[in-house]
């Protein structure tokens, strides 16, 4: 089978290059492995929230020239401001017309979320239910915060994220308690205390009657004058119907927080995508995996390489050839980057990686220490438009796109999905720029949202 672009991996980065390559016009197909880490994410779209060495930023956008001049190898850096503000904003646009709004400060600002271990995680976008409280913490306008305990779900626990609260200075004078809430849906399910899950109650709540029902009962623990956290159990598809209706019959001001996993934020998120993608005519080849490929000199350049073809676990004797590809397999979680005792490995084309230091390099023994793990930084080697290489020569047609790449640490620096965006969107331009006979003109979001 021939496509224009061929994505390989299916995380916020592949979903977010095949739906810029559909844009585009081009034909395109998806292999996907299968969850990607989104089932363990906040849902929220993390832009930059500090530098590599630690420092709190207020506003990404202030900062940035400043940013990528000190951190020249940064994938911000190379990416550009223009392009990764024109990604955010193009990818902000796409799910909000696709009934995910994700909102942001209006000044450009990080803001911060409570988490659910009841501390505070600065970040850039955000769901509708999450609560954006100011970075300058002490100008928030809460009086009281009442945390929700989901009876016999187990993934959640409202004491600690009230202990945890209670110790943030700026909460000082403000009231915060958690109180407990029964789902009579559970009676008919459960075997076992505590063995439901987020899906689970979802289910149930799809049930209108139910939803009354958990409105009635918020309604005797909290006024409208609180915040209520509200682990994230109204579904994924149909998750913000629900809380909207729970917001009609109430009136709270509820503050949704994603559990353990699956986590139904970062489930809306993919699942959205994967349904544009499918109704804007991409291939998802979901369930697969690409085992290895083809890779020759290119006829035109002797000095650079091609990838002509890959293979799948599934598809041996049916090879997929494409013009152009884009690499976003993730790190190493995704099993797109694997640390053997003694040596970091791209496991499908064995490319080249950013670091050959020893292993006691890549680590902190230090755990919890404030500087990051070195490890989070190593990725795949790129030329400056994100060429891999193998044996030191350039890849060509292939193109890297998210967690796979080094320079960066997406937990320290709080950059994870801001990068998977931006890398991918801006992969999409350099493989249309490569690409002589692409449709690149007329590119606009709203043909697909």
């Amino acid at each position: 089978m021939k496509f224009d672009s061929i994505i390989i991996g299916g995380g916020i980065a592949g979903y977010t290059a095949g739906l810029r390559s559909l844009e585009a016009g081009l034909k395109t197909a998806i292999i996907s492995n299968g969850q990607s880490a989104l089932h363990f994410s906040s849902g929220s779209i993390d832009l930059l929230s500090h530098t590599p060495t630690g420092k709190a930023i207020r506003n990404p956008a202030a900062i940035f020239n400043k940013f990528t001049n000190e951190f020249p190898a940064h994938p911000y850096s190379q990416v550009g401001k223009k392009t990764v503000f024109e990604s955010v904003q193009w990818y902000k646009k796409l799910l909000t017309n696709a009934g995910i709004p994700l909102i942001q400060q209006d000044n450009g600002d990080n803001h911060l979320r409570i988490t659910p271990l009841g501390t505070l995680k600065s970040t850039w976008l955000s769901q509708p239910y999450v609560q954006q409280l100011p970075m300058r913490l002490s100008e928030h306008a809460i009086k009281r915060i009442i945390v929700v305990q989901i009876d016999d779900f187990r993934d959640f626990n409202a004491k600690m994220v009230t202990d945890n609260l209670v110790q943030i200075p700026e909460f000082e004078g403000v009231e915060i308690a958690h109180a407990n809430v029964a789902i009579a849906g559970f009676s008919g399910l459960k075997r076992n205390a505590c063995e439901l899950r987020s899906i689970d109650i979802a289910r149930i709540l799809t049930n209108d009657s139910e939803i009354k029902a958990l409105a009635d009962k918020l309604l005797t623990i909290a006024t409208v004058n609180d915040v209520v956290i509200l682990p994230a159990i109204t579904g994924n598809g149909l998750g913000l119907e629900t809380l909207n209706k729970l917001h009609e019959l109430t009136n709270l001001t509820f503050h949704e927080v994603p559990t353990m996993p699956p986590s139904m934020l970062g489930i809306r998120l993919e699942e959205t995508m994967i349904d544009l993608f499918i109704k804007g005519g991409g291939m998802l080849l979901k369930g697969d995996q690409v085992t290895r490929g083809d890779i020759t000199k290119d006829s035109n350049n002797n000095d650079e390489l091609c990838l002509k073809r890959i293979y799948t676990r599934n598809l041996e004797s049916m090879p997929l050839s494409a013009d152009n590809f884009i690499f976003a397999s993730g790190s190493f979680f995704s099993k797109g980057l694997i640390g053997h005792h003694d040596k970091l490995q791209e496991p499908v084309f064995d490319l080249d990686m950013n670091s050959l230091e020893q292993r006691n390099t890549w680590y902190n023994p230090q755990f919890f220490a404030p500087n990051s793990q070195p490890f989070l930084s190593l990725g795949i080697k790129t030329n400056q438009t994100f060429n891999p290489m193998l044996k030191g020569k350039v890849i060509n047609n292939l193109f890297c796109a998210g967690s796979n790449l080094g320079g960066y640490d997406p937990v320290a620096e709080g950059s994870g999905s801001g990068v998977a965006i931006s890398t991918a969107y801006h992969a999409v331009n350099l493989l249309l720029q490569h690409n002589k006979n692409s449709h690149s003109q007329n590119i606009t979001s709203d043909s697909l949202a």
